[in-house]
This record gives C-alpha cells, structure tokens and sequence, in this order.
C-alpha cells in the first residue's frame, strides 16, 4: 500500500477535504471531510444513509478517485437500482456483495446471514479488508455495521473489532464512512467515540403532510462545522441538504435610503417610506388590505427597476394574479417578464430550512431586493412548535437585514372586530408595524391603517382611511382624529363626513 500512498499525496494536497457530493453538507462541514479518518453515518431505516453515501463514492469518482462500495446488506442489483432512481450510473463505483447467497435459504443453514466460513466476526471482516488491499479505494463505505454487530453479539467484542478496523485505516489513504442503522438500543453509540466523526440522520413523522428529515453533525474532531439541525430532503438526484442560517456569516454592504409605495398619503404616514434593511410587519383582520397593500410595494419596486420576490402561502397564484389585474397592478406581466417571482408555497410540503434556503438563493442569486412573506399563518403551518418560528425568523429577518432587502410580512389576526388575537406574536422582530382595522362611519364599514411602531425614525401617530379600489388601487385619506373606541378594537369615527374617502371600494379585497 506504500506505493498508493505515494500516488494518492499529490491529489490529497490539492483538495484537502473530500467533498460529499452534497452542497449544502459540504457547506456545513465547511468544505467535507477530513480525509483519511473514519467516520460514522448512522440514522434509522429510510433516512437516506445509502443515498448519501453513494453521492460521496460519486464525487470522488468525478475527482478520479477510486471509490468502493462494501454491502452486508443490500445486494449490488439493489444498490444500481438505487443509483437508477437518481439517474445515476454506479459502474465507476467498485461494489463488493458480501450477503446471504440462495444456500443460504436451505434449512440446514438457517442459523446464519452469511456463509460457514464467514460465520466469524474476524473472518468477515478480513473478507473486508481483502478486498480493500485489492482495489485500493481513496474512499471507501461499509454497508452496515449492524451486521457485524449482530455477527460480534458480544458489546466488547464488537467494539474491539471497530478499533481494529480504525487503527488499519489510520495507515491507508482512503476515507472511510461506516453507516449504522441504530437498530441495537443498546449499542448505538459504541463507535461515537472511536471514529472521528458522526453524522446523524432522522426522520419526523408528521401528522398530517409530508415526513421531515434533518441531520446533525454530533461530532467532528479538529474541524469546524455549522452545529445544530439542518434539514435535508430526498429527491431525484440525492439528498439536498439545507444548512441551517445564520445571519452573522452573511454581511453585505448596502446603501440605506427609504423605499416609496408610490401612494402619496401612505408614505406621509410611515414618515417617508419603508427603509432598506427593514422588516415591515402588515397585521389585521381577514379581508383588511393586507395583502394589497405588500401587493402596492411589490408593484411600486418592480416600476422602480428592482428585482422582488412574492412568497405565498395562503392565496393561489391564479387569484394573486388576477386580483392584482383588477387593482391596475399587472403583476402577470412583470412576472411574464421575469422582473418579479412568484412562488407559490405549500406548507405541508416544505420545512423551515428548505424555505430559508430559497429565501437565501433568491437574495444571493435572483437579486432581490423586496421580499414578501404572506403570510406568516402559512409559515407557522411549516413549523413542528410556534418557538421555533420565532427563532427561524429572527434570523431569517436578521439576514435580509445585514443584504438590505426591504421584507413585507403578512400576518392575519382571528376575528373581525373587536379584541383579536395574533397566532404568533413577532411584532418585536419587526422594525415597522402597519396596523390595519375596520372602523364604523355613517353607518358604513370602512378600512384604516395606522403606524403602530417604527424603529428608524418619526412616523404619524394618527389614523389614516384605507381605501382599496377603483383606478389608483389604493387610496388613503386625511389623518382623522375623532375617534371612539380605538382601544377596544373597534373604533368608531364620531367628525364630520368630509374627511373621508369617496367612492365606493370592494369590500371583497383583502
């Protein structure tokens, strides 16, 4: 093996780190593994440990290195049948079969997985290394280790055997990952402290929606990695692993200056407009002009040359779009043209890594400059507990923050009238509530906003009417003062007619 050692020194100084095949696993070990250790990838049935070992054989091999696929479980039809699922071709991966063959089924040999003379835990495993001698893999996957467990049955023997094999890959140039299916309560952590690092994969079964899988880097010895959950999903092509955010590795430099609505009144209110860097909160009852009024600055930044995603998780794209067109706001056609995004966000299907990783490629990628989020009841559906959504969106915010992206969020309160109550409380994240209620007058039912907190300078403390409709879309009038009743929630305005609005408004818009 000397020889290999001295052809493989070279490529080993050119890529220090043996890239996983994944992007974002990659990013969380900060650039792969280590090589020439032993590592452990253990999880339950199901959560993608072969999956993800195949893609770590597969990048190797796309870097020219040799790659060797050791199976005690799966057959190798299996394992290309795997490969076939993800489009991939595994002739440029080495796979050694070392499971049960058709004699096994006899009754006389009932009482084992493998061959006679493989009966012994020692003489499997130099099966093992016999074949790694011959192929001389850089990397190198042994499929699993609850076969040699149940082959050890003993605690010390098995743990014995595992540092026996450490120790031989401690000469040899080759990273090894060792996968484990934690099938032995008792035993699962046996190998945790001898490998020199430990990846674990776990699958969350929901009540209702698609399964959530997540994985931890619960070791990793001499190296800095991201710590904590990320999720990851399977799709067609492998695992796509979502690093958890973190808003202080992600500083930009940015120009700060205030972002107009192109609605006269509604900057007066806000004391000029909604600055770069800021969150903006849009909070109310069903039916208040919430999503119209982040459908207005949407509008307005795309008229002003900027790039704008618009994420929503209650409304269909079809009634967004026409609802828009029927407010002069033709949102078909800036999408059409690519100057704005829309996506259309399933709760039931997507976990909180997965949507912050898009926000992520749409600022770093797309260029986005105004994000809209409507709304946060749907973002709350994708959370497993309310605390968690209030820490994935403090950093969530604090990251468009440091990239100067002006982020609308829309959140609905239950009720109508009177004393409503929020799902989730994030006032305190947002740099600017706009407050949106009804009000009585003249025995009608009308709109109004006001400012209910700014962070970066003075705003109007008064009560503006909101008017949606007609050919401005969007209308707010004088600031009235005479109210009644604001602070139950349903206030009544007791002045004279003059001040408020003309004209009728849809009282359909939201």
């Amino acid at each position: 093996m000397s020889d290999s050692t001295q052809a493989d020194a070279p490529a080993r100084e050119r890529t220090p780190s043996a890239s996983t095949g994944i992007a974002g696993l990659d990013e969380v070990l900060h650039g792969g593994f280590a090589r020439d250790h032993v590592y452990l990838v253990e999880g339950d049935p199901g959560t993608g440990k072969t999956t993800l070992a195949l893609q770590f054989l597969l990048a190797g091999a796309e870097q020219g290195e040799t790659g060797l696929y050791v199976t005690l479980s799966e057959s190798a039809a299996e394992l290309h049948a795997v490969g076939v699922s993800h489009g991939w071709a595994l002739d440029r991966v080495h796979i050694f079969e070392l499971t049960p063959s058709e004699a096994q089924l006899h009754p006389d040999n009932q009482y084992t997985f493998f061959h006679p003379e493989e009966i012994e835990l020692s003489q499997t495993v130099q099966n093992i290394l016999r074949h790694v001698e011959q192929v001389r893999p850089s990397r190198l996957v042994i499929d699993s280790l609850a076969e040699l467990r149940l082959l050890a049955q003993e605690p010390q023997r098995y743990r014995r055997q595992a540092l026996a094999l450490k120790q031989y890959f401690e000469h040899k140039p080759c990273t090894v990952l060792l996968l484990d299916d934690r099938t032995s309560q008792n035993m699962e952590r046996q190998l945790h402290s001898v490998v020199h690092g430990v990846i674990t994969l776990e699958r969350k079964t929901r009540e209702y929606g698609k399964n959530r899988r997540r994985l931890e880097v619960t070791k990793l010895r001499g190296a800095p990695f991201i710590e904590g959950y990320h999720d990851f999903n399977i799709h067609t092509g492998g695992l796509m692993v979502f690093p958890r955010l973190i808003a202080a590795h992600h500083m930009a430099d940015f120009q700060p200056d205030a972002i107009s609505s192109n609605v006269p009144e509604l900057d007066a209110l806000l004391g000029g407009g909604l600055d770069r860097g800021s969150s903006t909160l849009l909070i109310g009852p069903a039916g208040a002009g919430k999503t119209t009024l982040a459908t207005r600055y949407a509008s307005a930044a795309v008229e002003r040359g900027e790039r704008v995603i618009f994420y929503t998780f209650d409304e269909g794209m079809t009634s967004l779009l026409a609802r828009s067109e029927s407010l002069n706001m033709p949102m078909r056609r800036y999408r059409a043209e690519k100057k704005i995004l829309i996506e259309q966000v399933d709760p039931a299907e997507l976990s909180p890594g997965e949507f912050a990783a898009r926000v992520r490629r749409g600022v770093e990628e797309e260029k986005a400059r105004v994000i809209v989020i409507d709304s946060l009841n749907g973002y709350l559906s994708a959370m497993p507990e309310e605390q968690f959504l209030t820490l994935q969106m403090h950093e969530l915010l604090s990251y468009l923050s440091q990239q100067g992206v002006v982020t609308i969020l829309v959140l609905a309160q239950h009720g109508v009238v009177g004393q409503m109550q929020s799902p989730v409380d994030l006032s305190y994240l947002a740099d600017t509530i706009l407050l949106l209620r009804y009000f009585e007058a003249q025995g009608e039912v009308r709109r109004c906003v006001s400012v209910a907190k700014r962070r970066s300078s003075g705003h109007e403390r008064t009560i503006r009417e909101l008017q949606i409709g007609g050919p401005t879309a969007v209308r707010v009038g004088a600031a009235l003062a005479e109210f009644r009743g604001v602070l139950t929630g349903v206030p009544e305005y007791t002045g004279a007619g003059n001040p408020l609005l003309t004209g009728a408004s849809d009282g359909s818009r939201r």
